[in-house]
């Protein structure tokens, strides 16, 4: 597919229990939709050390451009401290400041912006001043814009998560977030539809994707709802499960398939990263159209 997208935030390590794995989640859609066929790049920042260094041979290692992932000399590579319960499920205690917390805005990240088909960006990478203006001025250019919401308390605002999501094309959040959110907003209803209907009207948005973990997703868009329950797989973690959820319904809905199917296909691929160890495991194609096809 002849598609360029860009992924701005966060790039770090998840320190898990067994060990350290790489990590962040614009990273992880980056990696995902590289595998996909969809030419990534990533505009971040490392810090000026060994965990930057081996980050970035990681992320070149996966294909995807690393020409927009600046140095900082002054604050260190980014890394979270993971913990999962006995259901696979991680909290997260994210290193505050780290390098990806000064992401400086350039006339090379403009003009990156501007020529990619798609930017990504979360929430997350808003928490300091400095990325959150690079940010808000890279959202000025692009063309089409997904907002991958990915609230981590203390680190996020209701008033920055709605003026993001007035600038977004294509939202995308939990079941839990989409209900946090809509109460902040005075929705007062507790029905995903009601409140998919209500921040769509309220932010000016048409497609919104609310993650339901193994339940599956909701897809809203042309004033349409779409529904899959799920595939059924033992859980290893979920790391960047939707992360990868995100990169294979941009995949779909980029590829022009229709929207059950796109959303089918991203809950399998999402399904599968659960499945396996980390954020980013390799998964084919045969893979996903297999699982896709069990049921």
């Amino acid at each position: 597919m002849d598609k360029k997208i860009i992924c701005f935030g966060e790039v770090l390590w998840d320190i898990l229990p067994t060990g350290k794995v790489a990590g962040g989640a614009p990273m992880n859609v980056a990696i995902r939709l590289q595998s996909l066929g969809i030419s990534s790049a990533v505009i971040s920042t490392i810090g000026d050390d060994v965990l930057g260094e081996a980050l970035l041979d990681i992320i070149k290692e996966r294909g995807v451009e690393t020409a927009f992932i600046k140095v900082n000399k002054e604050l260190p590579t980014g890394q979270v401290w993971v913990q999962l319960d006995e259901h696979g499920i991680a909290t997260y205690d994210i290193v505050y400041p780290s390098a990806w917390d000064k992401i400086e805005y350039s006339g090379a990240f403009k003009h990156a912006v501007n020529t990619a088909d798609a930017l990504v960006f979360g929430s997350l990478a808003c928490r300091d001043e400095v990325s959150r203006d690079a940010l808000l001025q890279l959202l000025d250019v692009a063309h089409y814009k997904v907002f991958d919401v990915n609230l981590r308390i203390p680190y996020y605002t209701i008033s920055v998560v709605e003026e993001l999501m007035k600038k977004s094309d294509f939202i995308k959040l939990n079941e839990e977030e989409l209900l946090l959110i809509a109460q902040s907003m005075e929705s007062g209803s507790a029905v995903i539809e009601e409140n998919i209907v209500f921040i769509s009207e309220k932010t000016q948005t048409d497609t919104i994707c609310i993650t339901r973990g193994k339940d599956g997703a909701v897809l809203y868009t042309n004033e349409q709802f779409y529904y899959h329950s799920g595939y059924a797989v033992t859980v290893e973690d979920t790391i960047g499960a939707g992360d990868s959820f995100l990169a294979a319904l941009i995949y779909g809905m980029f590829n022009h398939q229709p929207f059950d199917e796109v959303l089918s296909f991203a809950c399998a691929t999402g399904a599968l990263v659960a499945s396996r160890k980390g954020a980013n495991p390799i998964i084919t194609f045969d893979e996903i159209n297999l699982l896709v096809k069990a049921i």
